[in-house]
C-alpha cells in the first residue's frame, strides 16, 4: 500500500506516511488516492486546494470555518518544516479542548489530515516553509470564517518556539472558553 495511516491521540486527526519511491532521478511519491483514503476511513470530497509561503517564526492560527462552510484538511510541507497543531473543538467530543501537533517537513514528507470540527494552526520552524492543503467541505467563506488565539492558556499549546510572528487578524482572535464551536 502507498500509504501508512495512523491515528492520533485525539479520535478524528489521522497522520498519513506515504510510501517513497527514491532512485537516482530524484523520487516519486503518491500523496493522495481517494480509493486508500476511504478505505482508511477519509472519505471526502476535496473541493479546493490551497499554497502558503511564512518565514520562520511565523504562526498561522487558530483557524476554522462553521457550518454550512466547515472545513476538513488533507495538510502537507513541500519545502521547509512546520509544527501544524489542530485542536478538537466539537463540544460534544470527549476530547474537547485537546490539541495534536505533529512536525511536518519537506524531508519526512508525512501528511495530516484534519476533519471538520477542528481548529487548525502551524508555526514555521526552518527560514521559510511551503505548505499546501486540500480542503473537503466548504469552500473559503468569510462569513463562516473564525478563529481561536493562538495562546489561550486553557489550551495551552506547546508551539515550541519563543519568538513568533502574527497578523494582526489572529492577536484579536478570542479565547477557546469565547469561541463559537461545533455542538
Amino acid at each position: 500500500m502507498p500509504f501508512e495511516f495512523r491515528k492520533l491521540s485525539i479520535e478524528g486527526p489521522v497522520l498519513i506516511e506515504p510510501r517513497v519511491f527514491p532512485d537516482d532521478r530524484g523520487f516519486f511519491m503518491e500523496t493522495y488516492k481517494k480509493s486508500d483514503f476511504i478505505r482508511n476511513g477519509i472519505d471526502a470530497d476535496f473541493i479546493q486546494d490551497n499554497h502558503s509561503k511564512s518565514v520562520k517564526g511565523v504562526l498561522r492560527g487558530l483557524h476554522y470555518q462553521l457550518h454550512p462552510h466547515a472545513q476538513g484538511k488533507l495538510v502537507r510541507c513541500v519545502q521547509g518544516a512546520i509544527l501544524d497543531v489542530a485542536v478538537d473543538i466539537r463540544k460534544s467530543s470527549p476530547t474537547f479542548g485537546k490539541w495534536v501537533a505533529e512536525k511536518l517537513t519537506s524531508d519526512n514528507r508525512k501528511i495530516l489530515y484534519i476533519p471538520v470540527g477542528f481548529a487548525h494552526g502551524f508555526v514555521v520552524l526552518s527560514e521559510t516553509a511551503e505548505i499546501v492543503y486540500k480542503v473537503h467541505g466548504g469552500e473559503y467563506a468569510p462569513q463562516s470564517d473564525r478563529g481561536i488565539k493562538w495562546d489561550d492558556p486553557q489550551l495551552a499549546i506547546d508551539w515550541g518556539v519563543k519568538d513568533v510572528i502574527i497578523s494582526d487578524k489572529d492577536l484579536k482572535q478570542p479565547l477557546f472558553k469565547d469561541a463559537e464551536v461545533f455542538e
